[in-house]
């Protein structure tokens, strides 16, 4: 008996590697993805012809003063219902109010971002000293919104959480990222920045400003980085440095590392002052 014949079937090419989405999401191409989110950004920059970055951190918890003030008398008038108001009643409340409190902060991001960028636009029309936040709501909704106000481009590097954290709309659409790894990100928080402010915040600002203060603390930024702590009230309850030098934790020139101000225009001050000195004058 003879084996049939199979039937002519039309030459078939094998997919090509890149073009597998199975593979490039499974666990062995994992390092494939880490590499395209240093790769696919360094494009962009690149088109774009961003040179430098300013780059604002601080808590995603913020508002603006008016949406603040729109709570707090959402819930007075609910704890005045309530007559004999309950423990939850008077925790929104005490919430509520350290909302508006606290969004000064938000304020103050915006008119600092927008001074810091219309002066950058004179140094150059658009790719100098772009400000740069996380991409998210609060501080880094304000850092794009004041960027934005000033006519400049701003940057936005958002993060892919459990809880969908979505783009703020004052981001330039060109440079908005998405990232999956936080280091890769963080590399981008870094590798461009001449300068960063970093506003009050929760564990995620924390790990920044420390991971930031350690790389410039061991040399591993070489370059001049102006380190801006932005709200002495704050920052004095959360992290006593003074105690840390006292301690031996930290030397006492460890202390030059940042500086700690309170407007939008003595930091926009120490910003213009210490960029022009460090790369302006240099011709950079």
């Amino acid at each position: 008996m003879t084996n049939p014949t199979p039937k002519q079937q039309p030459p078939r090419k094998a997919e090509k590697a890149y073009k597998n989405l199975a593979f490039l999401n499974s666990a062995d191409a994992r390092v494939i993805r880490m590499m395209a989110e240093f790769v696919e950004p360094q494009s962009r920059f690149r088109r774009q012809g961003v040179r430098d970055t300013i780059v604002f951190f601080g808590s995603a918890r913020l508002t603006e003063r008016k949406a603040a003030q729109a709570r707090l008398r959402e819930v007075e008038r609910e704890v005045a219902k309530a007559g004999k108001p309950k423990k939850e009643h008077l925790a929104a409340l005490r919430a509520a109010q350290t909302a508006v409190e606290m969004s000064r902060y938000y304020e103050d991001t915006v008119e600092l971002a927008r001074l810091t960028t219309a002066w950058a636009l004179t140094v150059d029309k658009e790719n100098r000293f772009v400000i740069c936040s996380g991409g998210g709501p609060g501080i880094m909704e304000a850092a794009n919104r004041g960027a934005m106000a000033a006519g400049g481009k701003t940057i936005g590097l958002n993060i892919s959480l459990p809880f969908e954290q979505y783009a703020n709309p004052y981001i330039t659409p060109d440079l908005n990222f998405e990232f999956h790894y936080f280091f890769m990100r963080k590399f981008w928080f870094v590798y461009l920045a001449k300068a960063l402010v970093i506003f009050p915040g929760g564990f995620g600002t924390l790990d920044e400003l420390f991971e930031v203060l350690t790389l410039l603390q061991t040399n591993k930024i070489r370059k001049k980085m102006t380190v801006i702590l932005y709200g002495s009230e704050y920052w004095s309850k959360v992290i006593d440095f003074r105690e840390m030098v006292r301690y031996g934790m930290i030397a006492e020139e460890d202390l030059a590392l940042f500086r700690i101000l309170d407007t939008p225009e003595e930091a926009f001050k120490h910003l213009k002052t210490e960029l022009r000195r460090n790369y302006l004058q240099k011709g950079e």
